[in-house]
């Protein structure tokens, strides 16, 4: 099989609207740490050189991560909101489908219409357990600065209609799900209402996930007939978990 990775690289330098940073401690200083800790020299590890480690401050949203239910609101479906790691783990595999938007401008919205446009260009149609990826190609502006407002973003109605089709994951190669915060405040000071981080706030209507920062969505081959994998680190009552999102094709060579 060939495997694509889909995830971005957490590093340091990344302008991230949430900073993270990454402390690296080398073999040298390793093996003063070790010493320390078990009653030894640093000599007395080869070349004075023992383990290197890495110390990292990130929130759960840096990089690319699986937004829970929780991270849309305090309840879900009229019931409590689950966290990331009570989410069934048979919605983070399963059959993969990308749909192009890259020709949507930075801003716009993708509606309904648009996703259904899309899957019947493709030839395909949605079944329960799918991964739907929405392509923009965002992701070539990571670490860019201002990279967070060049994507356009998905709506509340197509996102409800792709969670009433059996679609439970869903991700985009951008910064967020729906479209750059700016535009959104901007139009919401006009007086347009309710409109507001509103692809989110689907999720309090109907229970879902979405992966965001994906990357390498144009590296795919085709748009469907492979598998997506996107297990998210496990952390107790969290909004989100980081994850290595990889796209499985079983009839490639790698």
């Amino acid at each position: 099989m060939k495997i694509f990775d889909l995830s971005d690289t957490l590093k340091n330098g990344t302008v991230e609207p949430i900073p993270h940073k990454i402390q690296y401690v080398g073999h040298e200083e390793g093996a003063k740490q070790a010493a320390e800790m078990f009653g030894l020299k640093p000599e007395d590890f080869p070349d004075a050189k023992a383990w290197a480690v890495e110390y990292v401050e990130l929130c759960t949203h840096s990089g690319t991560h699986v937004d829970a239910p929780y991270h849309y609101g305090p309840y879900s479906e009229g019931r409590p909101a689950r966290t990331i790691d009570e989410i069934p783990l048979e919605w983070f595999y399963g059959d993969g489908v990308v749909l192009d938007f890259t020709h949507k401008a930075a801003g716009e919205l993708i509606t309904e219409e648009d996703v259904q446009a899309e899957l019947k260009r493709i030839g395909y149609t949605l079944k329960p357990g799918d991964i739907v990826l929405i392509r923009t190609d965002a992701y070539k502006y990571f670490g860019e600065p201002g990279y967070a407002a060049k994507s356009p973003g998905m709506s509340e109605e197509a996102t409800l209609w792709l969670i009433s089709q059996g679609v439970r994951l869903m991700g985009i190669d951008a910064w967020g799900w729906d479209r750059p915060f700016g535009v959104m405040a901007e139009e919401y000071k006009r007086g347009v209402k309710g409109k507001l981080w509103a692809a989110h706030f689907a999720g309090k209507k109907q229970e879902y996930c979405h992966i965001e920062k994906l990357t390498n969505l144009d590296k795919l081959p085709r748009p469907f007939g492979f598998k997506v994998a996107a297990f998210p680190v496990k952390i107790e009552r969290a909004s989100a978990g980081w994850a290595r999102v990889v796209a499985i094709f079983e009839d490639l060579k790698p």
